[in-house]
């Protein structure tokens, strides 16, 4: 933990726009070194241009791979782009629509030249895709300029395919290894224009205006139940507004700043700025007036990720809202369909688990990633998708689906629903689910791990984890596949009937992942995870 975590952003911790910005345009990657190279993790391409790993030729690059691709896969209808608070996210923009429109694509920028939420453009190629007059003109699809929740000095760049949703490992793969392979021939084959010409879209107010279908606005203003939101000086700062404007409901836009130095933010746990929403760190300066409000929320950069708090219990752990939110809608959305699942990460909390149990409703497991809840919220089979880093979608009231990414605006709405229908608050909420459930412990550490080590976790076939108890209890399952699809982990699981844990590598650093849950408390929970360290550490000894 660092010494300032919580505490107030300095001059020293600011980053220096101008230099981030040149740097941009004068460093040029060497894609023979693996941290230059164009690398999509489970939300995009994303680094700095301090460390030549955001420049822009990886944009120039991944763009054309872009067209490239949509062009193989019969895609011919409009692109809709937008993009983020971020220092990088302007000048990768216009690199983009260089070659967007260098390849004659139909592109849509944001009518009002405003910050475009990720969830805002899901939705956007959803209402595209979904209307057979535009349908005939070819499918949309879009591309969003973000790094999340990453810290000023990094950019990033994801693309959304006409699911509307983050694009599969097959899409990325293909896309990654074109955009080096251009980069490596220097650029040749990379077509580019001046980025005029290109057409208008209003993401904000069709965005805004669709909440009404589902969010119960009526019973939010009847109740008078006053909200707070903190964009964190991220893409939804317009959004709140109207969206009060529109509804007609108690709410305040606690802080309407936009600075890409982010000097108004307290540290995260390790000293950075981070705009992480479910960080009581990165959130201090929200939380000193949780208690001028019935619900506070906030939000990252790019609006895909929430975080709630409430009066009476502060920040909510995003696992805890989540099992909340669950049992919520379930018990409230009765358009749709009875056989609809409840879809998770299998690295979120049992306590979900426990709910759905609870609630007779089909427990969808899928390995990390949001792109695995897409089929399911397109079709209506999965009602409500989520995973523990606080990001979420749902369905509409009718059933159909609203976005295929998620959705951190929606998420901050519903627990303003929740606290107005059932006149508790989302942590008194989850007390009850404590009581009726237990009180799980859960926890994510990291532990070192060469490259050689993480790719064989990677692999790393559950069967061949010999133990049989973890941490004294008898083992019940070791997975390798994820429950719900049958897709890879990409690392393992190991669960016992009170407590489990799931191991991955990092794609990022030398180091895994283990998350850990317990529902025997927080003494129990270290017991397993240096049970789960040992074995993990078995497993790779030969690695």
């Amino acid at each position: 933990m660092h010494e300032r975590a919580g505490t107030p952003a300095t001059e020293s911790d600011l980053i220096n726009v101008e230099a981030l910005v040149k740097a941009y345009y004068d460093r040029d990657p060497d894609v023979s070194e693996p941290d230059q190279r164009v690398a999509f993790g489970t939300s995009g391409h994303r680094g700095s241009s301090l460390t030549t790993s955001f420049n822009e030729q990886h944009i120039l690059a991944i763009t054309q791979a872009i067209v490239e691709y949509r062009r193989s896969q019969g895609i011919t209808g409009p692109l809709f782009i937008g993009a983020d608070t971020h220092a990088l996210s302007a000048p990768a923009m216009t690199t983009a629509l260089e070659v967007l429109v260098g390849n004659q694509v139909r592109v849509l920028v944001d009518r009002f030249d405003d910050f475009v939420p990720t969830p805002a453009l899901s939705h956007a190629i959803l209402k595209w895709n979904n209307d057979p007059v535009r349908r005939a003109e070819g499918e949309a699809d879009g591309i969003v300029i973000t790094p999340s929740h990453n810290p000023p000095g990094d950019g990033g760049f994801k693309y959304n395919p006409p699911h509307g949703g983050p694009a599969d490992s097959e899409a990325t793969s293909w896309i990654a290894h074109r955009a080096n392979g251009l980069i490596a021939d220097n650029m040749r084959g990379v077509l580019e224009a001046e980025p005029s010409g290109v057409e208008t879209y209003d993401f904000r107010g069709n965005y805004v205006d669709d909440l009404e279908n589902i969010i119960d606005f009526d019973a939010i203003r009847r109740s008078g139940v006053r909200i707070g939101a903190d964009p964190l000086g991220g893409a939804s700062v317009n959004y709140w507004g109207a969206i009060r404007d529109r509804y007609d409901i108690d709410l305040t836009v606690v802080n309407e700043r936009v600075d890409p130095t982010w000097s108004f933010m307290t540290l995260d746990w390790d000293g950075k700025i981070r705009m992480d929403p479910s960080s009581p760190f990165a959130m201090a300066s929200v939380l000193a007036h949780a208690g001028e409000f019935d619900i506070l929320t906030g939000n990252d950069a790019d609006a895909d990720r929430h975080g709630i708090v409430t009066p009476d219990g502060g920040l909510m752990n995003p696992n805890h809202y989540l099992a909340v939110a669950v049992e919520y809608l379930f018990g409230h959305r009765s358009g749709w369909r009875a056989d609809a699942a409840i879809g998770k990460t299998l690295v979120s909390s049992s306590m979900i688990d426990r709910v759905a149990a609870a609630l007779r409703r089909r427990l969808w497991e899928v390995p990390v990633g949001f792109k695995w809840f897409v089929p399911g919220l397109l079709d209506g089979s999965v009602g409500f998708g989520g995973e523990e880093s606080a990001g979420a979608s749902f369905l509409r009231f009718d059933g159909t689906a609203w976005t295929t990414d998620k959705d951190g605006i929606l998420l901050c709405l519903l627990a303003s629903e929740i606290r107005a229908v059932t006149g508790r608050s989302p942590s008194q909420l989850y007390a009850e689910l404590v009581a009726r459930f237990g009180d799980p412990a859960y926890e994510r550490t990291d532990a070192a791990a060469t490259p050689a080590q993480k790719s064989v976790l990677g692999k790393l076939d559950a069967a061949s984890i010999e133990a049989t108890d973890l941490a004294g209890d008898p083992i019940t399952a070791k997975l390798s596949d994820a429950p719900g699809n049958a897709a890879a982990i990409g690392g393992v699981k190991v669960a016992t009937a009170d407590a489990w844990f799931a191991a991955r590598p990092s794609g990022t650093e030398n180091v895994y992942k283990i998350y850990a849950e317990s529902f025997r408390g927080p003494e129990h929970l270290k017991s397993v995870q240096a049970a789960a360290k040992q074995l993990v550490d078995d497993a790779l000894a030969d690695a």
